[in-house]
């Protein structure tokens, strides 16, 4: 099994002032005897060194399903077929997270990961999201220091941030401004049932991670009588799209950074950084200051207090935020630096490094991310006065990754979106899977998710560390559940909470084929 090959990659977003009317669901959109819906998949084995079995083919679709006559975009689709046709039950996506996650290589991932029970019942399916990878893929001609999304709040440098967020509106509407407003959760949710229509498939089952539990809990309001078997995975909560989910970050680092104060406390023996919670958050703060005042060289990458708060998500995982604050404390002092094998992954993570996605240009999972972020909603401030003031604010309340979350985003100068963000008022019987402590989508999130969509459920890994769960961690105490659901289809009679231990880094999966970082989320990732 090559075990590299899966483990989240993760992202997020906020509000502006006025929507336009939103479109109904299903209404205004493709008639059954749309062209486009006629269309059968060319199917072609994907590449060499993959199995046979593994094919790829790429669908039209409208880039406007208001207009389904209209302009085409590509669509790159993929698919493993059951090797147990007699127990087929269906056909089942998948979505990696993002937004602005390559999905196509998931059902060879997935097929190594299921249980055999699991895996007779469905063909595979794997897509990348329009805009994405092989799926006319977008770009806003970014450059590496306009792709940073986590900026500081300071009064003296807020003007710069400013021209930052309009800079990056101003060049995708530049370089993409024709295909941006249609790079939504809700036209990714029209290319999900497209594929299921192209199929012949009467429902779609789904497993979804991080940003991909919205896209499905968008995909069971627009379509709930297609949903069929949907596990959604670390939970984006509908009512936080998007700002408040990135501000989320912020509020749910301050209890894992105080885990982490007693937790380094207990072992100052091993780690040296305080007897006492106090003593740690001294030590801590102590470093911030210092690399602010003076940039630490930290295995040959200079780091500033900055490089150091961006890395929040870091203290969900106790062990691992002990070892790298150790680290960077024996830099500071100049004493040698322990756990120098683990040096690369570590650096790129308090650095502030983005993921190396497999992307077919350098952008292209930013340009998305933005098109989401801004497109989904209209609630964004568009007043630069309440960045400035919120993000001083929380700064205060939040001193960890307050100020930075509040900032101002692109969408403050994004064009108005298309549609409204999607009302979650229909029934969704639906699995929702959670950590309780997960950096990128917290239990918070989780927990409002499950709210958002009335008939599901909540499998709750009590002490489940990491972002993502199912397969993810293979001991994490929610995968019996998860499979149970997707071979028989019956939900949990009620919510379901076990116990699972804090994971070890070394046994979870990476999805992404491009790496194997101890997080799957580079910043500003669900």
């Amino acid at each position: 099994m090559r075990l590299k090959r899966l483990a989240p990659l993760l992202t997020i977003a906020g509000l502006i002032a006025t929507t336009l009317p939103m479109l109904g669901a299903t209404q205004a959109f493709a008639a059954p005897e749309a062209a486009y819906l006629k269309q059968k998949p060319a199917w072609h084995r994907c590449a060499e060194d993959q199995p046979a079995s593994y094919e790829c083919a790429t669908l039209k679709v409208p880039l406007d399903y208001r207009r389904p006559e209209g302009r085409t975009i590509d669509l790159a689709i993929s698919r493993l077929k059951t090797e147990n046709p007699a127990r087929r039950h269906g056909v089942m996506l998948f979505n990696p997270g993002g937004p602005g996650g390559s999905g196509l290589f998931d059902p060879v991932m997935m097929n190594e990961l299921m249980p055999k029970d699991v895996r007779d019942q469905y063909d595979l399916i794997g897509f990348d999201p329009r805009g994405v990878g092989r799926s006319s893929p977008v770009t806003c001609g970014l450059t590496p220091a306009e792709e940073v999304i986590d900026r500081p709040y300071r009064p003296e440098t807020y003007a710069a941030d400013v021209a930052w967020a309009r800079t990056v509106a101003e060049k995708c509407r530049e370089k993409s401004g024709d295909v941006i407003p249609y790079i939504t959760t809700r036209n990714t949710a029209r290319d999900m049932d497209t594929i299921r229509a192209v199929l012949g498939e009467r429902k779609i089952s789904y497993v979804g991670y991080s940003y991909g539990t919205y896209l499905g809990a968008v995909y069971s309001q627009m379509f709930p009588q297609r949903t069929d078997r949907f596990v959604l995975d670390s939970g984006v909560d509908p009512q936080r799209i998007w700002r408040g989910m990135i501000q989320v970050w912020a509020t749910e680092a301050e209890p894992a950074y105080e885990r982490w104060t007693r937790w380094a406390a207990e072992r100052s023996d091993q780690y040296g950084l305080g007897a006492t919670p106090g003593a740690v958050s001294e030590t801590f703060w102590g470093l911030v200051a210092r690399a602010d005042r003076e940039p630490i060289d930290y295995f040959g990458t200079k780091i500033t207090g900055v490089d150091i708060r961006a890395a929040r998500a870091v203290f969900f995982y106790p062990a691992q935020a002990s070892a790298v604050v150790q680290q960077i404390k024996a830099a500071a002092e100049g004493t040698p630096v322990p756990g120098g094998s683990a040096a690369p992954d570590l650096r790129k993570l308090i650095a502030g490094g983005r993921a190396a996605d497999l992307q077919p240009v350098a952008d292209n999972g930013t340009a998305v991310l933005w098109s989401v972020l801004c497109g989904d909603t209209g609630a964004w401030p568009r007043y630069t006065e309440q960045y400035a003031r919120d993000a001083a604010k929380d700064k205060a309340k939040y001193p960890l990754y307050g100020d930075m979350a509040s900032n101002i985003k692109p969408c403050a100068f994004w064009d108005r979106p298309v549609e409204s963000a999607t009302p979650m008022n229909k029934r969704a019987n639906v699995l929702t899977v959670q950590n309780e402590w997960d950096s990128q989508t917290p239990l918070s999130s989780g927990q409002g998710l499950h709210r958002a969509l009335k008939g599901s459920r909540m499998v709750l890994a009590a002490g489940g560390e990491g972002h993502a769960v199912y397969l993810v961690d293979p001991a994490s105490c929610v995968n019996p559940t998860v499979n149970a659901y997707l071979t028989t289809g019956r939900l949990p009679a009620e919510d379901v909470t076990c116990q699972s231990p804090p994971a070890d880094p070394g046994q979870r999966l990476s999805r992404n084929p491009a790496k194997q970082l101890p997080f799957p989320a580079g910043p500003g990732r669900f």
